[in-house]
């Protein structure tokens, strides 16, 4: 009989780290000289004291990390890959590159199709590694899927084309974590990599394409969509704001993709519609990029192992003029503008990072015209589109003292300037001049039918105070903002327990009672 390893506790499921794109044979190499491929880089982050002391941050690397925090390990052994059990905290590097490697493999780099159906097959074979012949732990087996850049394409390539797998193979895998996938493709200067450029596999990122390895109807506008193939809640999208470090073909990438990117992937490109996603100022790869990068851990161990859920939605009510404005307006004169929602989310005792963040300076701000606020009918929609602030992951193991999980919520409006019947109105105006800014200490406790949340607006409080018990309807909560302007709007609070943390409550529980 084969040996059964230890039983299975969700959600720390065995990780599977696909790396991104390698482009020419130099590249490819030293790819196949890594064993982890990447996912073992760390930094070191300087960062400046109250003191004015310059302390660095180090950051270990993603691998080292899950190690050290959750008892992960990898699985090479006596310089190969371990082929019988292994334990289900297990870090699997997927190495398709290897075949491109004419030491190790044919020489030529694997299609995206070829590179999913390597995938699907290490998927399978990995359950069989930490499950044995345990029926109850292989019917009950998942898998959680980390990848960069094109490594996330693959992953997609898995998940939706029909091709490549059935059902039944989307169902061993829980969750993916994707850091600056082009999802959506890539352009340089406003153009999408042409379906012809095959040389070293560029148009990998064309949309043609990839509306056909990931099974999506040819012609597709767009192709970030999972097609109703895996749940998009399960599917975490980590995007890169930083344009200017990212040092690749000596900067003329980043010249290329422009300011709103992260120096090779547009963020409009970089996100999976209807997925959850964060932002932080870093890079597509290198010393400041998305992978090592303290921020992007903290969203990967919380939204693969967190129990707490926070979405953030701003309703806006009101959206004043400037007194010379509102009397042009109410003289008969047409009076346009637009909006920059700006927002920073950061738990509790986070000194070096944030969880997501989104500015005007990153230009990685949301924005939204007056109609899309106010005048939906104009705009010729059927509801407002009220900017999505977060979607942040949490972790109430983390709290050290009490219950109660508290995070912060930097929250500035602010507009893209005033046009008076179609000219720009600079006579007054005064260039970044908030409608709203503040920032919010949101605390929230577990009760026994729910939550208690509660809001502390902090730039003229101290965060220690009580702060305002939110309003509940019944599905959310409600916190009400206002300005000394004239902005009016409501937070609106989703909070949800995640599926993953009861999962490992309950079969700790059942192994208890063995």
């Amino acid at each position: 009989m084969a040996t059964v390893p230890a039983p299975v506790l969700a959600p720390y499921w065995p990780i599977v780290y696909v790396r991104g794109y390698a482009m020419t044979p130099a590249e490819i190499a030293d790819a196949v000289s890594s064993p982890y491929m990447g996912f073992n880089v760390g930094a070191t982050k300087l960062r400046q004291a109250w003191d004015g002391q310059v302390r660095r941050h180090v950051f270990e690397s993603p691998l080292v990390r899950l190690m050290k925090d959750c008892g992960y390990r990898d699985i090479y052994t006596d310089g190969t890959e371990i082929v019988g059990p292994v334990p289900a905290r297990s870090v699997v590097i997927y190495r398709y590159y290897d075949n491109a490697d004419p030491d190790l493999g044919a020489g030529k780099a694997p299609s995206i199709v070829a590179a999913a159906e390597g995938l699907r097959d290490l998927v399978h074979r990995l359950r069989v590694q930490v499950c044995g012949d345990d029926a109850e732990a292989l019917a009950g087996f998942k898998v959680h899927l980390v990848a960069h850049s094109m490594g996330g394409l693959v992953c997609r390539c898995f998940l939706q084309n029909d091709a490549v797998s059935t059902p039944a193979d989307r169902a061993l895998v829980d969750k993916v974590f994707t850091y600056a996938t082009p999802h959506n493709g890539i352009e340089m200067a406003g153009l999408n990599v042409p379906a012809l450029l095959g040389l070293w596999d560029m148009n990998n990122f064309n949309r043609s394409v990839m509306a056909d390895y990931l099974g999506l109807p040819a012609g597709s506008a767009r192709v970030d969509s999972l097609d109703g193939k895996f749940d998009p809640q399960r599917f975490f999208c980590f995007v890169g704001t930083n344009h200017s470090d990212y040092a690749v073909a000596l900067g003329l990438s980043r010249a290329l993709a422009g300011e709103m990117s992260d120096g090779l992937v547009q963020i409009d490109n970089a996100t999976v519609q209807g997925a959850p996603r964060a932002f932080a100022y870093r890079s597509h790869s290198g010393p400041y990029g998305v992978v090592n990068s303290e921020e992007g851990y903290q969203n990967l161990v919380r939204f693969l192992f967190g129990d707490l859920r926070v979405d953030g939605v701003l309703e806006v009510e009101a959206l004043p003029l400037p007194p010379s404005v509102q009397k042009a307006k109410d003289a008969g004169h047409t009076v346009r503008a637009s909006y920059y929602f700006e927002a920073r989310v950061a738990p509790r005792g986070a000194n070096s990072y944030a969880l997501t963040e989104r500015r005007c300076s990153t230009f990685s701000a949301i924005m939204r015209s007056f109609d899309e606020l106010l005048r939906v009918g104009q705009a010729g929609l059927d509801a407002p589109r009220s900017p999505v602030l977060f979607s942040v992951f949490l972790d109430t193991s983390k709290v050290t003292v009490g219950k109660t999980v508290v995070f912060s919520l930097e929250l500035a409006v602010s507009t893209t300037g005033y046009t008076i019947d179609q000219k720009l109105w600079l006579d007054q105006h005064v260039e970044g001049e908030y409608l709203f800014r503040d920032t919010l200490t949101i605390k929230t406790t577990p009760t026994a039918d729910g939550w208690n949340v509660r809001c502390q607006r902090t730039d003229e409080r101290w965060s220690e105070g009580v702060g305002t018990l939110a309003e509940w309807d019944g599905t959310h909560y409600w916190i009400a903002l206002s300005s000394q302007k004239g902005f009016k709007a409501r937070l609106r609070l989703e909070l949800s327990k995640q599926a993953g943390w009861g999962s490992a409550v309950r079969q700790g529980q059942m192994l208890l009672n063995r």
